[in-house]
């Protein structure tokens, strides 16, 4: 009994360690960046299938650690904005009874607090006070322009998350893990 829980914690460990890995390279190395201040990937999928495969702690340390070491990689950390990559493996975990039923729109439930909470409003709110410039107005006014830019860009993003989750788990890719 006590080598199959081993070999349950290792298969739990690696498959977290390549869904991190994957969240990365989604994250800095196959974004799409349409303008200067708007970039688009699917780095959140990894980080919620983590959640809602292996439990919230499972799911939110993914998320804190592919945020870490992708900042590390490109421009370095900082941590206020990794946030929104917690919550959504956090919420991949604390869904994750409502999700043994595959439906689009449990999924789809499952989302909108890490999106809207975190990506939308949290990360908003965290650029306006570094780039927003000194004034209380001028910070002000950068967090109105980024919700407005970000809340289309972060509809888009909803639906696609959503839809590839879905069809992953309707495909029957992570029966193995399911308990």
């Amino acid at each position: 009994m006590q080598r199959n829980k081993a070999i349950s914690n290792t298969a739990t460990l690696t498959t977290c360690a390549l869904l991190t890995a994957l969240s990365v390279i989604l994250a800095r190395f196959l974004a799409i960046t349409p303008s200067e201040s708007a970039r688009i990937s699917f780095e959140t999928v990894p980080i919620f299938l983590a959640g809602m495969l292996f439990g919230p702690v499972a799911g939110a340390l993914v998320g804190f650690t592919s945020d870490f070491i992708g900042s590390l990689l490109m421009f370095g950390f900082n941590p206020m904005f990794c946030i929104p990559p917690i919550l959504y493996g956090l919420c991949g975990g604390l869904f994750r009874p409502m999700l043994r039923k595959t439906e689009l729109w449990r999924i789809a439930v499952a989302y909108l607090p890490p999106i809207i909470l975190g990506s939308w409003l949290w990360q908003s709110l965290a650029l306006s006070l570094f780039y927003g410039g000194e004034a209380k107005a001028a910070k002000l006014a950068f967090f109105y322009t980024k919700l407005a830019e970000r809340g289309i860009q972060f509809a888009l993003v909803f639906v696609v998350d959503v839809l590839v989750v879905y069809f992953l788990c309707k495909a029957g890719v992570f029966r193995r893990f399911r308990s």
